[in-house]
């Protein structure tokens, strides 16, 4: 799930200087379940708007907005959208970039959210950052737990000599990551993998931007 955060009113105002009518578009996924791109949300942005003088010409709850065809759906579905002076994206970076390039030159597209990270969820409200998205994962040796992401200072290859009493010496509250991955290690009496020396990051693995295509596979008649 991404994670995102309100940007600050005044800021999204500054973007709309000068734009009268206003579309307004949600992410019923991961928006939604930050409470900043859902319904409740785009309904708090329509009265903000409104209040500042902005005309609302409509709004599209999205299951996913960075989903370029269900994008590229509601555009053709809803004249209004093109017909505004300006379109709000209460979606992470990838809804507003999806809404741009459908919009193209014609409409501006502006970003509601700031994108901050990619989390695991335990449960509703609760989001913990536990992937960086590096291309390289060595989870498999250090049972699930990532710790290019969790160790503030990336070590790959055990902890730092500034570990007291199992705590992060950087992030005093969290335990640290390898004093974690010892433990859970342990009782899977696979202690024999920290043997592995991991070599530095490789970097080039996450040269932006970066893209997948899959090709289809052909199935028989």
């Amino acid at each position: 799930m991404i994670i995102t955060k309100k940007k600050e009113p005044s800021l999204i105002l500054e973007y709309l200087d000068g734009r009268k009518k206003v579309y307004l578009f949600g992410c019923n996924s991961c928006a939604e379940q930050c409470q900043t791109g859902g319904k409740r949300e785009l309904d708090e942005m329509t009265v903000i708007l409104r209040e500042n003088g902005k005309e609302i010409t409509g709004t599209s709850l999205i299951d996913e907005t960075c989903y370029k065809m269900l994008v590229k759906k509601e555009f053709k579905a809803n004249e209004a959208i093109m017909s505004s002076d300006a379109i709000l994206v209460l979606a992470c970076g990838a809804g507003v970039k999806t809404v741009a390039e459908i919009a193209e030159n014609s409409t501006p597209v502006f970003p509601a959210l700031d994108s901050l990270f990619l989390a695991s969820v335990e449960r509703y409200g609760r989001f913990f950052e536990g992937c960086s998205l590096c291309g390289e994962c060595i989870l498999g040796s250090t049972a699930g737990i990532c710790p290019h992401t969790l160790c503030p200072k990336g070590l790959l290859n055990g902890p730092c000599g500034g570990v007291i009493n199992g705590r992060c010496e950087v992030n005093i509250e969290n335990n640290c990551v390898w004093v974690d991955i010892f433990r859970r290690l342990k009782a899977q009496d696979r202690l024999n993998v920290l043997k592995k020396i991991h070599p530095p990051k490789d970097y080039s693995n996450g040269v932006k931007p970066r893209k997948v295509i899959l090709e289809r596979k052909k199935t028989r008649a």
